[in-house]
């Protein structure tokens, strides 16, 4: 059957206006009609019947930005009514139903959205790769066999076949930046510490961070404008390219073009600089996360150990052992990270990295190596607790790699004027 083209946010928005349960109807086809069944049980991990949606989608107000446009939430995210399972086994028996919705939630349907369902995730949120041993692993829609990456997988997906113009993701250690790159989206990560994250189901609370896809540059800069606000600069933007870890020799290359669009590479003494900080973040990165997740976890990690997946439950009970020794330098790292970003952004407005090592990876390529190679790319922005765009690359080969641009803040101006300069939509 031949996948259904996307709807942009304008186009789902004069159909619900017009014809509410014509527009449940639309979605509940480009479910059934863009994934396979396995696809669907592993990227929705709780879809609104079509009447319960139609009534969700005629009731929200007219007046509003947003007004009547669907979308998926990750299941880290509370939804009223809703059970909170975290792509996991048994969350859902050791934590109550939610009765009223996350703060994120709350705040699009403010802003007119309509909340149709939610979207599944590595489990617990605690990988890169998208696989889930509960639900299913989560395939790109137009490449079966490879994944979407992770851990934001079933938002991805939902967003790159085309069911829904956008979807709310996490990102801790580049849970939307990889998905983005591999799946051809546009991403935007926020910040730790926001109200829309603080009240999401936690993996490590100093890194994570919310965030949503968006299939074009013009609907990521329209929907961040509408929630955010944009900021303005009457002065050129500077940044720099930083070339950073083990990369495939396709996605350098392209990735070396595409950042040209938006600066130039980094100096020599500049790229020092940022090395000496950003190189060997990755293991600091997992120290301080792990910790925080089996903190997270503590009442359950030994007296739930079967209901884990075997590689979850060793990441979080690694969490436990670390050294004081360990512990104190991977704090001394993330602050003398955090010191030379801030230094680096008194003359600079953004910093451009590549986003994954290569192109969406195969089931075979999920591994323990190839996690590494990602978390070298996303680790120094989650530590330095950084925004950051992901904007997709193409490659000759019909996949995609992806850009992160670094700011400073959420409302650097940046933002617009990088999805301005990047239009290409990938996907």
């Amino acid at each position: 059957m031949t996948a259904l083209a996307p709807l942009s946010l304008a186009e789902w928005q004069s159909l619900s206006r017009r014809d509410p349960a014509a527009a449940a109807r639309e979605l509940h086809r480009r479910v059934v009609t863009n994934l396979l069944p396995a696809q669907q049980r592993a990227c929705l991990a709780q879809l609104d019947d079509v009447d319960a949606l139609a009534a969700k989608l005629a009731a929200a107000p007219a007046n509003t930005p947003l007004g009547g446009i669907p979308y998926f939430a990750k299941d880290l995210f509370d939804v009223a009514g809703v059970p909170t399972r975290a792509g996991s086994a048994f969350l859902s028996e050791v934590r109550p139903t939610p009765t009223r919705d996350g703060a994120i939630v709350q705040a699009f349907a403010a802003a007119g959205a309509v909340c149709a369902g939610k979207t599944h995730l590595h489990e617990f949120a605690y990988g890169i790769t998208g696989e889930n041993p509960h639900y299913g692993d989560c395939e790109h829609p137009q490449f079966p066999g490879r994944t979407t990456g992770g851990s934001s997988s079933g938002s991805a997906a939902a967003v790159a076949a085309g069911i829904v113009p956008f979807a709310l993701g996490t990102d801790t250690g580049g849970s939307m930046r990889v998905p983005a790159a591999f799946c051809g989206l546009y991403s935007i990560r926020l910040t730790p510490g926001h109200a829309w994250i603080a009240d999401a189901f936690p993996l490590a609370p100093s890194c994570d961070s919310a965030g949503w896809f968006t299939r074009t540059a013009a609907e990521l800069s329209a929907l961040t404008g509408m929630m955010l606000g944009h900021g303005t600069s009457r002065r050129e933007l500077r940044g720099c390219y930083l070339e950073l870890g083990e990369l495939d020799p396709e996605i350098a290359t392209a990735c070396r073009v595409a950042a040209a669009r938006l600066c130039a590479p980094a100096d020599a003494a500049t790229s020092g600089q940022l090395h000496d900080a950003l190189d060997d973040c990755a293991l600091a990165y997992v120290v301080l996360t792990s910790a925080e997740s089996a903190r997270v976890h503590a009442a359950w990690l030994d007296s739930h150990r079967e209901r884990y997946s075997p590689t979850v439950w060793q990441r979080l009970d690694r969490g436990r052992h670390w050294s004081e020794a360990e512990s104190i330098a991977a704090e001394v790292r993330r602050h003398f990270l955090r010191h030379t970003l801030a230094s680096y952004f008194l003359t600079y407005d953004f910093l451009v990295l590549p986003a994954t090592p290569g192109a969406a990876f195969t089931k075979a390529e999920c591994n323990q190596r190839n996690r590494e190679r990602i978390l070298a790319l996303t680790a120094p922005a989650s530590l330095a607790g950084l925004p950051a765009l992901t904007l997709p690359v193409p490659l000759a080969s019909g996949l995609t790699g992806g850009l992160q641009v670094i700011v400073p803040s959420v409302q650097s101006p940046v933002i617009p004027w990088a999805l301005k300069t990047f239009p290409v939509n990938a996907g």
